[in-house]
């Protein structure tokens, strides 16, 4: 394919892939209060860990003491509330299209071997964003309750609506796709960039550097989030680390099985001097006859003077004629 053929496929893709998205957008537009398949309503689904809560932890806003809503400031919150809600659920919905389309637009580049081990990572990253986007549910419930009943004596939180949410979605969206660092250096292992040595060597300042890493992503800056993220990704980090090394240990003995450890980098490459048969020479076809040559035409017959005309063609006038 040419250049523009590449984009021409860019682009129908893309456009498949934000046609899902803009469709599963207004599915969850409407899902944020219709419940669907005996499901409860997103709303609900994500309000849920704010109203496990103590109800003398929740700033209430009705005559109903047990009821459990949020506060709204302006006249635009609630749409652009659930606008913002249902655009992350649309795009979460309509992963499978758009994951399709770009698979589909990599492939064809990929060989055979490639396009297996690429199809393993696919899999493995959708089953760690799911997995760190359910794991940032549950923690939600025990980061609230540690967030709002510190100093519930003396005052007590009135949350808005967009706060809420925007700390629901960020914390989902920060948990799901820190699961996926892990598998980036089983991949950067597996094409030989990180070996299971300098892993090895530098456990300690990667445990470190996860733990300082969640203390910056989690945008509620409580303890609970943040060591159960570090945690958790301590964990896939050495589950990393001992894929990295079943990798390497395998592509050492496939080194030795075919002599690469018994060669010297620095030693010339041998010369294979062993002659091979030429073989006789190739016979030489019979000459073909050559065509006459076509007699070349002689110089063209002047044309005969017409009747009482000078044979010798006129003359140029004289200066003595001239008076």
């Amino acid at each position: 394919m040419t250049l523009v053929e590449h984009l021409y496929e860019l682009r129908n893709r893309l456009g498949i892939s934000l046609a899902a998205i803009v469709v599963t957008t207004v599915f969850g537009y409407i899902w944020f209060e219709v419940p669907f398949f005996g499901m409860p309503s997103l709303g609900e689904l994500l309000k849920a860990p704010y109203c496990e809560l103590p109800a003398s932890s929740r700033a209430s806003f009705s005559a109903d003491p047990n009821a459990c809503t949020l506060l709204a400031t302006t006249p635009f919150d609630q749409f652009m509330l659930r606008l913002k809600v249902g655009a992350t659920a649309g795009v979460v919905l309509a992963c499978p299209v758009w994951l399709y389309q770009l698979w589909g637009f990599i492939t064809p580049g990929l060989h055979r071997k490639e396009r297996r081990y690429s199809l393993g990572f696919v899999s493995a990253a959708a089953v760690l964003f799911v997995a760190g986007a359910v794991l940032a549910y549950f923690v939600i419930s025990e980061a609230l309750g540690f967030l709002l009943t510190i100093g519930s004596e003396i005052q007590t939180t009135a949350l808005t609506g967009s706060s809420y949410f925007s700390l629901v979605v960020n914390l989902i969206v920060i948990f799901g796709v820190s699961f996926l660092i892990p598998l980036v250096v089983v991949a950067l292992n597996g094409v030989g960039v990180v070996s299971y040595d300098r892993l090895r060597r530098s456990r300690r300042g990667l445990v470190f550097g996860l733990f300082v890493f969640a203390a910056i992503a989690t945008p509620g800056q409580d303890p609970i989030s943040m060591i159960a993220l570090a945690a958790a990704l301590t964990l896939l980090f050495e589950i990393a680390i001992q894929v990295a090394r079943f990798n390497d240990r395998r592509r050492a003995r496939r080194r030795a099985a075919e002599g690469w450890d018994s060669w010297d980098p620095d030693a010339p490459s041998p010369i294979d001097t062993t002659p091979s048969d030429v073989g006789g020479p190739s016979p030489v076809a019979e000459p073909s006859e050559i065509d006459p040559v076509a007699p070349v035409p002689g110089p063209a017959t002047p044309p005969a003077p017409a009747a009482g005309a000078d044979p010798a063609g006129p003359t140029a006038p004289r200066y003595d004629d001239i008076t």
